[in-house]
């Protein structure tokens, strides 16, 4: 008779190592899917290869950025879905690079949690593969990380890394806007990645709405509705033709108040006009239901608009029409700083 085999200390302790190589050996055909020629070496290596083409290119510079989707993931968790988080934080850091003008070369994740699921892995990556093909983006490394103690149970965090690259006589730094350019905004889809600690403790705590049932006024579950990808941005943003843009600012955390400044040269002011988009319903029950101020959703939300472009009032036209976006606003003469009125 055999006798059983003896759990290993470091599985007992929490951290299983072997379930964890063997759920990453089943990756290779979701991750390769994002590979182009550029990418060399295998998944599994201790960095990432990429060997990137910068012919035709002046003066290529390189681009990073690195971000996570915050207390979304609370969202997840609640409705047990997790193939949205991975492509949110894909295209959230697409957009902050696509906004110096940047296109994304390769993009690295972070996964940790309290224990290694495989099915939930797997929908997190599936997620990173779906966005990164979409975004013409190689998915080249990560790090998953098990860490009993540190995460409750069936939580973790998801954190990623983009590095792109922008020819420098076609970045946008923002130098050239001036004194009646017209700020043209790109519709969202809802949250997208911030705010959603207050959304939380207003939709959940406050007005204890169910996950599973249509908010007030709304026709989608709000799982669902809370759960919509975050919008990339970047191949329409690259497909305009060049010198139409003077500059970009994505509306994430600090909403229209706080990014759009961020691109702006001294001696302008972003004037936007409330009236002019249509407010998500999600915004508005979130605002009656906690009676918050304008200035306040403003700058916790994106409020409807997910990216900004402003550009010049004689192209103004042509940018609306190819980009099918709102005027939301002009650029005047003032202190660096955005009034909405």
């Amino acid at each position: 008779m055999k006798t059983p085999r003896k759990q290993k200390a470091y599985a007992a302790a929490g951290v299983d190592v072997d379930l964890g190589n063997t759920v990453k050996k089943g990756i290779h055909a979701l991750v390769s899917a994002t590979h182009g020629p550029e990418v060399l070496g295998k998944i599994g290596g201790f960095g990432g290869l990429f060997r990137p083409d910068f012919r035709g290119m002046k003066d290529p510079v390189l681009v990073s950025s690195v971000d996570g989707v915050g207390t979304k993931l609370k969202i997840a968790f609640a409705t047990n879905r997790h193939d949205t988080i991975g492509q949110d934080l894909v295209n959230h850091c697409i957009n902050d690079i696509a906004v110096i003008g940047a296109r994304p070369l390769f993009f690295l994740d972070y996964i940790g949690g309290e224990k290694l699921d495989p099915v939930v892995f797997r929908q997190i990556l599936k997620g990173f593969a779906k966005a990164c093909k979409e975004g013409g983006c190689a998915l080249i490394g990560g790090e998953t990380a098990q860490m009993p103690g540190m995460y409750q149970s069936g939580e973790y965090d998801v954190a990623g890394t983009i590095v792109g690259v922008v020819d420098r006589p076609k970045m946008l730094d923002g130098s050239k806007i001036k004194v009646g350019d017209v700020v043209i905004g790109l519709k969202g889809n809802g949250l997208h990645t911030n705010g959603y600690s207050l959304a939380r403790k207003v939709l959940l705590e406050k007005m204890r709405l169910p996950l599973d049932k249509p908010a007030p006024g709304m026709s989608m579950p709000l799982g669902k509705e809370l759960l919509k990808v975050h919008p990339n941005y970047q191949p329409l943003m690259a497909s305009l033709p060049q010198g139409i843009l003077h500059g970009a600012a994505h509306i994430t955390g600090g909403g229209l108040l706080d990014n759009l400044p961020r691109v702006l040269p001294e001696g302008c002011r972003a004037s936007i006009e409330k009236g002019s988009w249509k407010v998500p319903t999600i915004f508005n029950i979130i605002q009656n239901a906690a009676d918050i101020p304008d200035d306040e959703m403003f700058q916790v939300f994106n409020m409807g608009i997910g990216m900004t472009l402003v550009v010049p009032a004689k192209r103004a036209e042509e940018a609306l029409k190819l980009t099918k976006g709102i005027p939301i606003g002009k650029i005047t003469e003032g202190p660096r700083d955005v009034v909405i009125s």
